[in-house]
């Protein structure tokens, strides 16, 4: 059995960061890669890009801190959108320039992965499948990542009278297989979230008929807005990453970023929350006056139904050549706020007793959170911190259903954020999308799963596990790309011992564990409260509350998290990619020193 000292599955944004963190500042480290796809980029693989896909980000926010996007090297201007096949050739390039690309693994699948519960050993175990290859082979890794993100299980339903019905059914994720059909004379989209509109589009634009159905009893549109917001006309990237700004945010590890008492004022305070309140209410009314939603009915159709305040990262970005909103208003596109009843050769019909001509129909129903491997031993999974079935009367290891931890986090949340007491209504018919009529689903979707529980988002709150294994990428934000830089930085730190704050040495004491665990519960339960209707219950999910994360990483790293050389820069001025440039170097040049 080979053995590897470092084994990641997946090379998309956060596994190639991965790798390259641990190849630069470990060398000598024995590395593979192992990616199920045919080229690297995860979600950004050749195969999962068709013509006119583009990235939210213009260009200048989606790129890493040291590796820059630049202009006359990748041929994108500034204030454009990144397309698809430029993306792709980008992380090609990266995994060139830092000397990563020879330890991928292409077309390779990992199936599972067995931990070695022994002090003397530990590591994994894992059973691989080359797509050219019948038969599995194993090898053997003292440390695992697991960077697959949460866009690699799409989630599926079953509609009633689909097998009747004749033409292509397929999730969104699948559309690049599925081009054909944008030769179709309709087509149903279901579903609003952005890979429903970008769908609506692609169709719209090529001169399909659109019926575009979303959810009576679901959660509504996403928030789509433009590039440029505010009176003021702010780049939306940078407007989440100005520190002055993220003060608005109620965030449980805000203080990481030192300012305590304006934090407080915001959010303790009845006229703090109030100014808070105004902020979020001005920030999104200014999107619906942008694109006009009231100004026909089928755009009213897809006005948010969610406060602004609330949306995590659904909260999207119109990146289209054509006005969207002038298709929506023409004839190519018709838009129902209705249920799916069932389907019939060549039919779709609603609840309302709509019924329309459909030649494919196209679900942006979401995406599975759970890791699409699978760990043993069986159980493995409530130490691990990654989702398995809310249960009753739990170990207390099993920190995801330790119900004394997360009443006490519950009630912290609230205390500190007296905001999130008042919940959103967005909409008071909301039934789940499986137990909905005429939709079914596989018996172990309907399993209630615990979300992530991971401490830093990142690597198990469980002594079991002896620096062998961490998850990356399954933090979501506007500035993914830094995310990926910097927390592919902190987990070397932590498989090499490094880190000024080590989780693992504060887990060899009981009292200095129990601290650790209830903070890896506080902050992974904040999401519950702070973004209820998206990932907040599942996973990591934030958008004002990056800089602060990144603030809190760099402290466990030792480092300076203050990078604009100046108080008025450091609260008004944005970060971005070209503040982490030199990340690397301060930590290598630390630890030489020490």
């Amino acid at each position: 059995m080979e053995e590897f000292d470092y084994v990641i599955v997946g090379a998309g944004f956060h596994g190639l960061a991965a790798a390259k963190q641990l190849h630069c500042t470990q060398p000598g480290c024995k590395l593979v890669v192992f990616d199920g796809q045919s080229t690297v980029g995860g979600k950004w693989a050749r195969d999962n890009i068709f013509p006119g896909l583009k990235s939210n980000n213009l260009l200048g926010t989606y790129e890493y801190p040291d590796f820059p996007m630049s202009s006359d090297r990748f041929n994108v201007k500034e204030g454009q959108h990144i397309p698809g096949e430029i993306i792709n050739i980008y992380l090609t390039e990266y995994a060139k320039e830092f000397g990563i690309a020879d330890f991928i693994k292409l077309e390779t699948t990992v199936l599972s992965a067995e931990h070695h519960d022994t002090e003397e050993k530990g590591g994994w175990d894992l059973v691989i499948q080359p797509s050219n290859l019948e038969q599995k082979t194993r090898v053997f890794a003292r440390r695992l990542i697991v960077a697959t993100g949460i866009l690699s299980k799409p989630f599926t339903p079953t509609f009633d009278g689909q097998n009747e019905f004749g033409g292509k059914i397929f999730h969104t994720k699948l559309f690049p297989q599925n081009r054909d059909t944008l030769k179709a004379k309709t087509v149903t989209v279901f579903g609003a979230g952005k890979s429903g509109w970008d769908a609506v589009y692609q169709y719209a634009t090529a001169g399909v008929k659109v019926n575009w159905v979303i959810r009576s009893s679901g959660h509504g549109p996403c928030w789509m807005a433009p590039p440029y917001v505010t009176p003021f006309k702010l780049w939306i990237e940078k407007l989440a990453n100005v520190r002055f700004l993220t003060w608005f945010s109620p965030c449980i590890w805000g203080s990481a970023d030192g300012y305590h008492t304006i934090r407080n004022f915001y959010h303790r305070s009845k006229i703090g929350r109030f100014i808070v309140d105004r902020f979020w209410n001005i920030l999104g009314q200014d999107v619906i006056t942008l694109n006009k939603f009231d100004d026909h009915p089928d755009t009213a159709k897809l006005k948010p139904w969610l406060d602004a305040m609330f949306a995590g990262c659904s909260y999207s970005i119109l990146n289209y050549e054509q006005d969207f909103f002038e298709l929506v208003k023409s004839d190519k596109v018709d838009v129902y706020i209705d249920e799916i009843a069932r389907l019939s050769p060549g039919k779709v019909h609603l609840a309302s007793g709509i019924e329309f001509e459909s030649e494919a129909f196209v679900a942006n129903t979401g995406w599975t959170h759970t890791p699409p491997l699978k760990f043993l031993p069986e159980g493995i999974e409530k130490e691990l911190g990654i989702p398995h079935e809310v249960i009753d009367n739990a170990p207390t290891e099993d920190l995801a259903n330790n119900h004394t931890l997360i009443n006490r986090a519950d009630a912290e949340v609230l205390d500190r954020f007296p905001r999130l007491m008042a919940q959103p209504v967005w909409n008071r018919q909301f039934v789940p999308i499986f137990d909905q009529k005429g939709i079914s689903v596989d018996k172990h979707f309907r399993t209630r799963l615990t979300p992530y529980m991971l401490h830093r988002f990142l690597v198990p709150a469980s002594p079991r596990f002896p620096r062998d294994v961490a998850f990356i990428g399954h933090q979501t934000n506007f500035s993914n790309i830094i995310t990926a830089h910097v927390t592919g930085l902190w987990i070397s730190a932590y498989f090499s011992g490094k880190l000024a704050r080590d989780p693992l040495k504060e887990m060899e004491e009981e009292e200095t564990l129990k601290k650790l665990q209830y903070e890896t519960v506080l902050h992974n339960r904040f999401g519950k409260w702070r973004y209820p209707t998206e990932w907040g219950d599942k996973g990591p999910n934030f958008i004002f509350d990056a800089v602060p994360y990144l603030d809190l990483l760099q402290h466990d790293l030792g480092l300076n998290p203050y990078r604009k050389g100046g108080m008025l820069a450091e609260m008004y001025s944005p970060y971005g990619p070209e503040d982490y440039r030199y990340i690397n170097d301060e930590w290598l040049k630390k630890h030489r020193r020490d």
